[in-house]
């Protein structure tokens, strides 16, 4: 089994998860650009991040046999702060960089008039660099947010089909398909998505568009969550060719919308270094 984790971040686990996913059939992740859970009090800490997930990232991921892309973006909760608002005139210069495969994340947290002028901005943004674009929705009301996230999308210069929108379930997916976006499901271990639920949702509206990830965090997750998806399909009887169309060829589909996506990985020699970091600890 193939898998291609559309929205993992990486940053907050261990090379244990790395070698944990490869073991389990991953060979792609994209690592979309949040919040870390310490809030961030200017431009210049959000640069640095950014260019983590362009270096550091890509190099412990090759190391383990995983292809690493990210998608860059202020995020909704950071939206609504002023500190962190300028970093919008510093993301063109890195939604030109090549491993950079969406806009993302954006969308809504607490759906204020902050986070509509920072969507709205962002979904231009991915437009004006021909970037398809990841959009979460909120945590809580959710068929609320996904309507105020559609009509952004509706008024904006970017095509449905070039948008994902990410942490739907039961109640947001008929009308998020109906739009004519790609649809992402987060399977966690307590809170949204489960496997089951996954299961039924394939069962009932099929598995053109969906896109399944982990969105595994610094909070409780399950890195491996992509792979319980495969096998419990598998159980309730879909043929391999299914489990590969939702768990590798939709999101190559997707983030292949790009233009910048490469999946061949080439594993560091063992005395290379990134920055004068090799990974290793205790070796000469």
């Amino acid at each position: 089994m193939r898998i291609f984790d559309p929205h993992i971040h990486m940053t907050s686990r261990t090379t244990d998860d790395y070698e944990a996913m490869y073991a389990a059939g991953v060979r792609a992740v994209v690592e979309p650009a949040f919040w870390l859970g310490q809030p961030r009090t200017s431009p210049a800490s959000f640069v640095d991040y950014f260019d983590s997930l362009l270096g550091w990232e890509p190099f412990r991921a090759a190391q383990y046999g995983i292809a690493h892309h990210c998608t860059i973006a202020l995020n909704p909760k950071e939206a609504n702060d002023p500190r962190c608002t300028p970093v919008l005139d510093v993301l063109p210069r890195y939604l030109v960089k090549d491993n950079v495969v969406a806009v993302g994340e954006i969308g809504y947290d607490s759906m204020t008039p902050a986070e509509d002028s920072a969507l709205a901005a962002q979904l231009r943004l991915a437009a004006d660099h021909e970037l398809p674009a990841l959009v979460h929705t909120p945590h809580r009301d959710k068929l609320t947010g996904l309507r105020r996230t559609l009509d952004v999308v509706r008024e904006s210069p970017l095509p449905p089909e070039r948008v994902l929108i990410d942490h739907l379930n039961e109640t947001t997916v008929k009308e998020a398909r109906d739009a004519g976006c790609w649809l992402g499901f987060s399977v966690y271990p307590d809170t949204k998505m489960d496997e089951d639920r996954m299961v039924a949702i394939l069962r009932q509206y099929g598995p053109d568009r969906v896109l399944v990830n982990s969105a595994a965090d610094w909070g409780r997750s399950d890195p491996l969550k992509t792979r319980k998806v495969g096998d419990a399909m598998l159980d309730a009887g879909f043929d391999d060719d299914v489990v590969d169309r939702v768990l590798w060829r939709n999101p190559v589909a997707f983030y292949g919308l790009s233009g910048r996506l490469a999946l061949d990985v080439t594993n560091p020699g063992a005395g290379d270094t990134h920055e004068g970091n090799s990974i290793l600890r205790g070796g000469e």
